[in-house]
This record gives structure tokens, sequence and C-alpha cells, in this order.
């Protein structure tokens, strides 16, 4: 088994799968070297929780300490002192018997497969220049021995020509002879070519190549091996502290071990004990007056009906305070609002924290570009700074995009944490005025219907009741009358209001505005009569008429 011999073609795979196994090799010492950190982090925090609970000096706690329970923890906070030390003695030895080691060890391989490579490079490029002159040879010969053979038919033309001159026909013939001459040096020269470059061939696919390809195989070897030994170390490493951490958690059962329980509860009777005797029975009091008991109204027959009706309506305002909430049946739609609301929160945040790495991203890579062309304009011998201008503007076309989707999920993500309160008061203050209704405000948003855990918690038949209750409300708030317009706006971005209660916009469109930003991110426009909707202030430059700023 021998790479020499098996893979005599492969020559750049084999450069491949070495280099693979120096970055394997690389991965591993960074894993090491990862590990080393953790144990040094793991021990420095060991120490300073040990730190943390002892007992402090001239206070009340080392009274404490008196009880055997109290003992054998500060015994446990000694030995988990000691305990950290031990992780402190594994990541120094891996550090000095491994990853020290191993980089020392990947620079040495790093230059032997550099040194190997090279070689076999140059033995490629000789036999590379063997062959070109080899059919270079042969094309000589091939175009001699035309000549010659053009030369040979002129010359016989002409002398069976009986009107050429003797001179021409000798001509010819001379010339005959020459262009044969010529054929046989090329065929000497190319047989003698031939024959060195089948030597040189046969030197290279079983001398050279063979001789290159086995240092390479057992540079790859040691490298398995020095890999194995190193990890047999990780794991010596380890093993040499068990016994020692034996020992402290050893300390740690025997300091448990030595609690007594009925000693520490002798302890609490000598410290507290009174001497006085017990209080002895109470005599009974007659007073024989009636007592009416009167039914509050805090009661619990009048708060479970008042519950109900709670409920009802705040099912009503649950409907009112979320009238973006998308109904779709398919696809789960792109602001999730198939999801209940602690969760669709957590997606959003992380769409927009996705979302601000990208831009991140974005900018490193615009500044990198813009400081490479920097570079070019003061030294313009490396390279053409015009070069660069389109890479710059996609990049920064990049940008935008991202910053408006950021901008579309951080609407979104407003909305349900709600902070878009001002469009559902109002609303359910306008259906007010047209149904004669005056139930008291109540202050029940889509996240009370949630545990902390963003699990919704009300019963399927009071979801279903919110949602009639939202669709009567939707049915109030069509019939009401349009809103005059207080003002116009034009649309700096184009919005695609897929949400129920939004509107879709097109960049540079101009629109009537029915209703300011109360504050909520959010303003009112309308198209035409029959439509409006909401749409991202940031997204629309408003004016106002005079008149409706001053009403």
């Amino acid at each position: 088994m021998s790479w020499g011999t098996e893979l005599w073609d492969q020559f750049e795979n084999l450069e491949k799968h070495t280099q693979w196994g120096i970055d394997i090799l690389e991965k591993y010492i960074k894993f090491v070297k990862e590990r080393t950190e953790i144990e040094l982090s793991y021990a420095k925090q060991l120490r300073n929780l040990s730190k943390k609970y002892q007992p402090k000096k001239n206070s009340k706690e080392e009274e404490e300490y008196k009880y055997t329970a109290c003992k054998a923890f500060l015994s446990t906070l000694n030995e988990m002192n000691d305990y950290a030390g031990q992780h402190e003695v594994i990541s120094e030895n891996m550090t000095s018997q491994i990853t020290v080691e191993l980089a020392r060890y990947v620079q040495e391989l790093k230059q032997e497969r550099k040194s190997h490579f090279h070689e076999g490079r140059k033995a490629q490029q000789h036999i590379e220049t063997c062959w070109k002159q080899l059919e270079s040879s042969k094309r000589r010969f091939e175009r001699d021995c035309k000549e010659a053979d053009r030369a040979q038919q002129y010359f016989e033309k002409m002398d069976a020509d009986i009107n050429v001159t003797k001179a021409d026909v000798e001509k010819a013939r001379q010339q005959a002879q020459i262009r044969h001459q010529m054929a046989e040096d090329s065929k000497a020269d190319y047989s003698s070519i031939l024959q060195k470059f089948n030597h040189e061939q046969r030197e290279y696919y079983y001398s050279h190549i063979p001789t290159i390809y086995q240092k390479i195989q057992e540079m790859e070897e040691r490298r398995i091996v020095r890999m194995g030994e190193s990890m047999k170390t990780y794991a010596e490493v380890d093993r040499q502290v068990v016994p020692i951490i034996g020992k402290c958690l050893d300390g740690i059962v025997k300091a448990a071990e030595s609690i007594d329980q009925k000693n520490d509860s002798q302890l609490v009777i000598e410290a507290y004990k009174s001497g006085f005797e017990p209080p002895g029975d109470i005599e009974f009091e007659d007073y024989t007056q009636p007592m009416k008991r009167t039914i509050s109204e805090n009661s619990l027959s009048n708060s479970r009906g008042e519950g109900k009706a709670e409920l009802k309506f705040g099912g009503k305002s649950k409907g009112k305070l979320w009238p973006f909430i998308k109904k779709n049946k398919g696809a789960a739609p792109e602001d999730f609002s198939n999801l209940p609301p602690e969760q669709r929160r957590k997606k959003l945040q992380q769409k927009v924290d996705e979302l601000n790495k990208d831009i991140q991203k974005e900018m490193d890579q615009r500044d990198a570009i813009t400081k490479m062309k920097d570079v070019y304009l003061k030294n313009p011998q490396m390279g053409d700074p015009a070069s660069l201008d389109h890479k710059l503007t996609e990049v920064s076309q990049n940008i935008e995009k991202l910053r408006l989707e950021a901008q579309k999920f951080e609407a979104w993500l407003a909305e349900v944490e709600g902070r878009l309160p001002a469009r559902s008061e109002q609303a359910r203050r306008q259906s007010g005025m047209y149904d004669g209704q005056t139930a008291p405000p109540v202050n029940n948003c889509a996240q009370d219907r949630e545990s902390p855990d963003g699990s919704y918690t009300e019963e399927q038949s009071q979801e279903s009741e919110v949602k009639v209750l939202a669709t009567d409300f939707d049915d109030e708030f069509d019939d009401e009358e349009p809103l005059p317009a207080i003002g116009t706006c034009k649309a700096l971005y184009t919005f695609d209001g897929q949400n129920e209660g939004t509107i879709s916009v097109v960049e540079g469109e101009t629109l009537y505005v029915i209703e300011e930003d109360k504050g909520d991110g959010w303003t009112r426009i309308r198209r035409s009569e029959e439509e409006e909707g909401y749409v991202p202030t940031s997204y629309v430059e408003v004016y106002l008429d005079k008149n409706a700023k001053d009403s």
C-alpha cells in the first residue's frame, strides 16, 4: 500500500488532503486551547463562589457556624477551593503538553509539506518540458517530410518537362536532395528526443513520483500518530487529577456525615430557651348578641358575575386591540401573525437581530472596500480605484434593502409589544359614540392572555368568543362615517400592507392623511373613500393642513 504506485496521478488531491490534515490538527489545537480557557474560567468562578459564601469575620455569620450543618458547609467551601485548583492544573498541563507542542509541530509540518510538493511540481514541470520538446521535434519532422516530398515531386515534374533547361532540372534535383537530408536529420532528432522522453517518463512515474509520494505518505502518517498521542495526553491530563478531585469530594462527604441534627437542635434550645411556662386556658365570655352576616359586594357570587361580564367586554377589547392579526390558513405569514403574541414577539425579535447582524456585516464590508479604495487612490500601482465603485454601490444597495426590511419587522415588533394601543383605544371610543355604550375602558391586551412562558391560558370557548366579538367590532367600525382629511402625505418607500388594517403604498404616491401618528409609529391614510388604512410613519412624509394643526 503505497501512495506512489496507487495514487501516481492524484497530485492535486494529495495536496488538498494533506492541507486538510493540517487544518484538522489546527482545529484540534484550537479545541484544546478553548478547553484550557474554560478550565481557567471554571476554576476562577469556583474560587469566587467559595470566597463569596465564606463567613465574614466579626459578623453574625460566624456565630451561625457553631452548628454542625454550617461547619459542613464551610468545609465544602474549602474543598471546592481545592477542587478549583485541580482545574487550573488541567489547564496548565494541557497548554504545556498539547497546545504548545502541537503548534510547534504544525509549523514543522507545513515546511515539510511545502518542500515535498515543491519537489513534485518541479518534477511535473520537467516532464512537461520534455513533452513539449518531443511535440516540437515531431512537428518539425512531419513538416520536413512534407517539404521533402513536395521537392521530390517538383524535381520529377521538371525532369519530365522537355522545355525546361538542364540547369533548372539540376537546381530542382539539388533542392530535393537538401529537403530529403533535412527530413532525415529531423527524423534522427525526433527519434533521439522520443527515446529521451520515454526514459524521463519512466523515471518520473516509477522513480521520482513514488519517492516523493512516499515521503508525503510518511509525513501524513506521522501527523495522524502525533494527533493520536495528543488525544491520549488529553485524557491522561484529566486522569492525573482524578485522585485529588476524589479526595476533595471525599472531604465533602465526610463533612456531610459529620452533621449531627440532634446536636444542632440542642444548640437551638440553649440559644433561645426562655424558661417561662406556657399560658393557661382562656375563659369563655358570653355576649349573647345576634350576629348578622352581610354579603359583601366583593363576594364570590358577585365577583363571578362581574368576571363573566368583564370577560366578554375584555374579549371585545382584545379583538379591537389587535386589528392587524393576519388570518392566514395557508403557509406561515411573513409577520408570524399566526403565532401567539409572546412567541410572535420572539420570532420578530430574532428576525430583527438577524437583519441587524446582516446590516453590520454589510457595513463592515463597505468600510473595508472604502479603505481599499483609499489605498488604491494613494498607491495607484496597487490597483484601480474605479474597479471598486460597482462593488461599493452594490453593498450600499444591500444595506438599504436590509434597513427597509428591518424597519418593516421593527414595526411589527412594536405592534406585538403593545406599543400601538392608540388606534385600538380610539376605535373603541368611536364605536362607543355610535352604539351608545358607556362601558369603562378595560386595559386588556393580547399579552394578558398568555402565561409568562408565552403560552395561551384561556379556554377554547373564550377564544371563539373573542373571534366572534372581534368580527362584530370590525362590522361596527366599517359602518362609521369616513374621517375628514387633515393633510396629505408622500410615500418615501413602497409598503406592502398584507395585514388587516394596513394599506399598500407605492414610492412617490400622494395620499390623504386622516389620522396623525399617536406615538405608536403608524399614520392612518386614505387613497379613496373605499381604500384607507395604516402605514408606518417612517415610510411617508406628512404635510398637515394649517387649520388641522390649530384645531
